[in-house]
């Protein structure tokens, strides 16, 4: 809604500009979506075009829009510029081990998620469900016990966590690595703010593949960060693309996420991989390589090896067990050069954002049980299976100009569907009919694209997506007669 508050005490011009910059932050603007007329704007707030003109040309020198003149006004594609002026509270979000977006739609889904109605479908949540998780026993531990192994952490985390997982690396891809590269974190994202805070500065442009689910992350925008999307084909991100791009904005680092990527579940292929490495070295830009399915992948002879094999040099390898053991297990890592692994570790004590103990010790006896061996096995085979029963169901039920990729892994689905969303509240017709799923916008993409996690389905529940998915065409297909 464009309507000010008027319990404000500024300027009305530069009410105007708060309300923007809001509405940008919140996702309720999109990069390069088109504002109102000054006219249209005038009307809408109640006052002198003079001071929309005003409003707009405060939010142009701050790079947050972009005047053309005959094009309008449009939102700025480098992912809402700087915001000088708004702050993100990291130490709650890094506390809590989660973010929740502030789009209305992800708020509404949450709400949704938690009524727990029974009719509501959950395919938008990308974590495993309860009779997922690993049904492993884990030793019983003192407290004594716990506090003793206290002894073997330092600043980048528990030794023995670190060991482990240098072994796994080296068993599943030959990756041969020092623990003291090996750096624990409180998950994926733990690991992403670290970087982005600590390795980069605010106006520093940044390459992320599109889609990603990197664009649902504030961390970036928090980091005062230009972003740049690097477009993707069945292969992988393209190469000419990214150094069009570093020619452009002297992009400083590149995100990745190379095998089962969220939200397509494509697997870059290896060509592709060694081009992508080849030239950010001659470039020498960092990668960053998100793997949060890296144990699934080493299942499947068929899926190449990590970013991080090829260079092991130039790839910060971030790995995590939320995606294996349960979205709680709030552990993950970082590979990469030892001076980069040690200013990270002491950013963070300098932080305050200490890891406990208690999760690396628990996570470092299931990794050396069998029975985690069997958990992903048996997790590789169902994922599958849900994986085959949502496409059977899709390809029986569904017209045939919905366009989706077959996903080689992971937990979801991507699909394009042929008809029109002019806006982010259209999306809100598959709530209306109890179906939870991710839309587009919240992956950098404007088309009409959404992201169903079969990972949460049964098969009678595949046959019910599918069905209520081709009733939502059906309703947009009769509005846009």
């Amino acid at each position: 809604m464009w309507k000010l508050t008027g319990n404000s005490d500024l300027p009305i011009y530069l009410q105007i500009v708060d309300l923007i910059e809001t509405k940008i932050i919140n996702g309720e603007l999109l990069p390069e979506e088109k504002l109102p007329p000054e006219r249209q704007l005038a009307e809408m707030f109640g006052v002198n075009r003079s001071t929309v003109v005003r409003a707009l040309d405060e939010l142009t020198a701050r790079a947050v829009i972009i005047r053309k003149q005959g094009s309008g006004t449009t939102v700025n594609a480098e992912k809402w510029g700087l915001f000088a002026g708004q702050s993100t509270n990291w130490r709650h979000y890094l506390t809590q081990g989660g973010f929740t977006p502030a789009v209305p739609y992800i708020r509404q889904v949450g709400v949704m998620e938690r009524a727990d109605s029974g009719k509501v479908i959950d395919v938008a949540s990308g974590e495993l469900p309860l009779e997922m998780t690993p049904k492993i026993e884990t030793p019983s531990f003192s407290w004594q016990s716990f506090i003793a192994e206290e002894q073997q952490e330092d600043e980048a985390g528990y030794k023995p966590l670190r060991e482990t997982i240098q072994k796994q690396m080296k068993e599943a891809y030959g990756l041969q690595t020092r623990r003291e590269q090996i750096f624990i974190t409180s998950g994926a994202q733990q690991a992403l703010f670290l970087i982005t805070q600590c390795l980069l500065k605010p106006g520093d442009a940044v390459a992320i593949e599109s889609p990603s689910y990197f664009y649902s992350l504030s961390l970036f925008q928090s980091a005062g960060l230009r972003i740049f999307a690097l477009p993707m084909d069945e292969d992988g991100v393209i190469i000419s693309e990214l150094r069009d791009l570093y020619h452009k904005h002297r992009v400083k680092m590149v995100f990745v996420n190379p095998t089962f990527q969220n939200p397509t579940g494509l697997v870059m292929s290896l060509k592709r991989r060694k081009e992508l490495v080849k030239i950010c070295a001659h470039l020498q830009i960092p990668i960053v390589e998100d793997d949060p399915f890296s144990e699934l992948a080493a299942l499947d002879s068929r899926i190449p090896a990590p970013l991080k094999q090829l260079d092991t040099d130039n790839v910060l390898y971030i790995g995590s067990l939320s995606k294996i053991m349960g979205s709680t297990t709030r552990i993950g890592w970082l590979i990469g050069p030892t001076a980069v692994i040690e200013r990270l570790a002491l950013a963070r004590q300098e932080m305050d954002f200490g890891l406990s103990i208690f999760p690396q010790v628990l996570a470092n006896s299931v990794l050396n049980t069998t029975g985690y061996k069997v958990h992903l096995k048996q997790l590789y085979h169902v994922l599958e299976r849900r994986r085959d029963d949502l496409i059977e169901a899709f390809e029986a039920i569904l017209p045939s100009d919905v366009v989706f990729i077959k996903p080689k892994g992971g937990f979801h689905l991507w699909m394009k569907l042929p008809v029109e969303f002019r806006s982010i509240r259209d999306f809100d017709i598959f709530l209306a009919n109890d179906l939870l799923i991710m839309p587009g916008f919240l992956f950098g993409v404007k088309e009409a694209v959404i992201r169903v996690t079969y990972a949460r389905l049964e098969k009678t529940e595949a046959k019910r997506v599918a069905e209520i998915i081709k009733q939502i065409l059906i309703e947009k297909k009769c509005e846009e007669a």
